[in-house]
């Protein structure tokens, strides 16, 4: 008989996949996340399960300068943030609502949610990706990380662990991974 190999033919095929693994970095559910050119360092909510990343935000307008669409707001994080943050749209996001927040008088399943480009250190890693504004002030973390975002950091998350990156150590000059 010649199952006396079976396992370790198993061992080879799982060979590749234990390298891949190696390549990523495990992060907590919880993460510091520092907000490069915000200068303002936030605790996130990695979520798998959502698609893409949310920074919790108040009083958006859209306006243009010199032809191109930009975004002003302020973050809805607590008191101290008092002045505008003005960042180029990259896009609109179409987010598909919750059946406790869709409205069947205004018949829209769906909510636009401008997106812009952030510059965020989780770890020792700084990454740019794409955020959507919206207000997350009822929510316990200002910062939602989706899965989108997460590709982009080569994240594993295990969600029994809480800040295993630690404080944001990322080099000022460092430059975005793809």
């Amino acid at each position: 008989m010649r199952l006396k190999h079976l396992p370790s033919l198993l061992c080879l095929f799982c060979l590749p996949a234990l390298g891949y693994a190696g390549e990523k970095t495990v992060y907590g559910l919880n993460e510091y996340a520092q907000l490069s050119g915000i200068d303002l360092q936030v605790a996130a909510k990695l979520d798998t399960g959502a698609k893409t990343a949310s920074l919790s935000a108040r009083d958006i307008k859209r306006f243009k300068r010199n032809g191109e669409s930009w975004v002003r707001f302020y973050l809805a994080i607590d008191a101290a943030h008092t002045h505008p943050i003005e960042r180029p749209l990259a896009r609109v996001s179409k987010i598909k609502r919750r059946a406790g927040d869709y409205d069947p008088e205004e018949g829209q399943q769906y909510t636009a949610r401008p997106v812009i480009e952030l510059d965020i250190c989780m770890g020792t890693a700084l990454r740019s990706i794409e955020v959507n504004l919206t207000d997350r002030s009822a929510f316990q973390y200002p910062l939602l990380i989706g899965s989108e975002a997460l590709k982009r950091f080569d994240a594993l998350v295990d969600p029994s662990l809480k800040y295993a990156a630690g404080k944001p150590a990322c080099a000022t000059d460092a430059h975005t991974a793809e």
